[in-house]
């Protein structure tokens, strides 16, 4: 395939018009200078150039690509539109002037054949010096994981539906208000969250489209709303900078539109001005004063927001903004200083609320399945029969931890964005002397340390030979996950349950408040490993420490890898 170029110029829309497909067909095309590139379809190319010519923005590229084919119809340029976008985005070569509107997924007659070909498209444009990376390196990446350009399933258009129209009753009535969108691990509650902090930071910045029907719901809602102050809190710092490094690098966004919960006050003057909307994302990680270490910061914004010392995260978050969108797991909570589920739900029904459910299972390729199949192994109410899922997930059970180490590594140089994690049943001797050879946990004769570092632990140089604690991966993909049940986790066979046990439990954190209540500190670490259980995208391989726990497990899956 050839992708023909004409110079974006006073003469580009007559030169455009002579190209193949170049009046009246469907076609997608690509304008750019070095450093920036708009990405856009269309079935009258020609009229289309002119347009983007009289807008200020577009005059600075240079020229213009046309991607077309004899086969190509509207809904197939649709997809690879959102296709371009979403992959040159995370590319790197180009910054794209194009705003998110409109990237909704949708299915079509022949898709998978269109997008066999979407591959060929692309080593075309590498060719022409229009791309740089592989698709693999390109998944792989930060960029591509956190990008605002994912297009969103009908589930995530309809939920952000209904928080834009939230919003807009709210600037309608004067009133505030908070909307919860609960989801499981994998429903793509990141993925909605930055795509509306890209929507809002460009309402308005957009070309008429030229079909009038492509105009939906979602653009029409975004332009009636108008600009607002937006935020984006994570209560986690690993992720606040990996999130923050991405929004660097997409226009409209910025580093400071990504917010530690204890840093709502810098960018506002409050009381008299808040955030017209704060989108929280992994709100079930929002922390309360309770097994907190220290306190100066935590007590400084319950100072500076009129609080006593039993406010929360997420009493400032309201505090601070007219609105929030709270993107929220109650199975991902992990630790004591995690607000409780309770809590949480008591503050919002003491206001104005909407609530919206995720469901469609967007990360694992085990699906909707594999994540319910999950839960039931940990929970009371355990499967009734062993489950396969084929080829569709790889899942299996170890019987020996240094093999399926050795395992995810194999898969590591084949897929890259392969990761060992444990739960935190070692104590961590190399966190004060790194690089001093010391190792925190041994299995017959290997030594392995826990993570060199908590922030953007699976990009770090060393990370696929270092053990990941719960800290380093949530809210991250994997491509596969080796996960280690530790001896804080153990099957009673007299009660036929799954307990925690406490001396074997060395997060420091974690620990506070634990000792006696027995309740909690099951529940944590259940919700710990449930998430070490999500994380991997084509594949889970597990091991376990504790023999009772191990011959319960094992019982459930349907590949075991002996030991040799």
């Amino acid at each position: 395939m050839k992708i023909p170029k004409v110079p974006f110029d006073v003469n580009a829309a007559a030169n455009v018009k002579k190209l193949p497909h170049g009046n009246n067909w469907p076609v997608v095309y690509i304008i750019n200078n070095d450093n920036e590139a708009y990405i856009g379809e269309t079935v009258d190319v020609s009229q289309r150039t002119s347009q983007h010519y009289m807008n200020n923005a577009r005059r600075v590229l240079k020229e213009i690509h046309v991607i077309s084919d004899d086969d190509f119809n509207k809904s197939v340029i649709l997809d690879l539109e959102s296709f371009l976008i979403k992959y040159m985005a995370a590319d790197g070569k180009f910054k794209l002037q194009n705003n998110n509107h409109g990237l909704i997924d949708h299915n079509y007659y022949n898709r998978e054949v269109y997008e066999n070909n979407f591959n060929n498209i692309w080593n075309e444009l590498k060719r022409e010096g229009l791309a740089v990376n592989s698709l693999k390196e390109i998944e792989n990446s930060d960029m591509f994981k956190y990008s605002p350009y994912k297009a969103l399933s009908s589930e995530q258009a309809e939920a952000l539906t209904e928080i834009l129209q939230m919003v807009l009753d709210d600037i309608n009535s004067g009133t505030e208000s908070t909307m919860l969108v609960e989801g499981g691990a994998g429903t793509g509650k990141t993925v909605l969250a930055v795509f509306m902090m890209k929507l809002f930071s460009e309402i308005g910045d957009t070309i008429p489209a030229d079909d009038p029907d492509e105009v939906n719901a979602i653009d029409n809602l975004a332009e009636e709303i108008g600009n607002l102050k937006v935020g984006l809190v994570l209560p986690q710092t690993t992720l606040q900078k990996t999130v923050g490094d991405v929004f660097e690098k997409v226009d409209g966004l910025s580093r400071d539109m990504v917010l530690a919960p204890t840093k709502l006050l810098e960018n506002i003057n409050y009381p008299e001005e808040k955030y017209d909307i704060l989108i929280v994302d992994e709100a079930h990680r929002l922390n309360q004063r309770k097994a907190l270490i220290s306190y100066p910061a935590y007590d400084k914004m319950n100072k500076a927001l009129g609080l006593d010392e039993e406010g929360t995260a997420l009493d400032w978050v309201i505090k601070c903004s007219k609105r929030q969108v709270l993107f929220y797991d109650p199975m991902q909570a992990v630790h004591p200083a995690d607000i409780n589920e309770q809590y949480i739900r008591d503050t919002i029904n003491s206001r104005i609320f909407r609530k919206c459910i995720l469901t469609s299972e967007m990360r694992c390729e085990g699906g909707y399945d594999y994540i319910e199949y999950v839960k039931q192994i940990l929970s009371d109410d355990p499967p009734l029969e062993k489950k396969s899922f084929g080829d569709a997930y790889d899942l299996r059970f170890y019987e020996d931890v240094n093999q399926m180490i050795a395992d995810i590594k194999e898969r590591d140089q084949e897929f890259g964005l392969c990761r060992n994690v444990a739960g935190y049943a070692w104590p961590w001797k190399t966190k004060s002397n790194h690089g001093g050879g010391l190792y925190d946990m041994e299995f017959d004769g290997h030594k392995y340390r826990w993570n060199s570092t908590y922030k953007d632990w699976i990009n770090a140089p060393d990370s696929v030979n270092e053990i990941g604690c719960i800290h380093t991966i949530q809210g991250y993909d994997l491509n596969y996950a080796g996960v280690i049940f530790g001896s804080e986790i153990h099957y009673n066979k007299n009660t036929g349950r799954i307990e925690a046990i406490y001396d074997n439990y060395y997060d420091k954190r974690g620990r506070i408040g634990m000792k006696n209540d027995p309740r909690h500190l099951r529940k944590f670490i259940i919700n710990i490993y449930m998430t070490l259980m999500t994380r991997g995208i084509k594949g889970t391989y597990v091991y376990v420490c504790d023999d009772a726990l191990r011959e319960y497990m094992k019982s459930f899956f349907d590949v075991v890898i002996k030991k040799k």
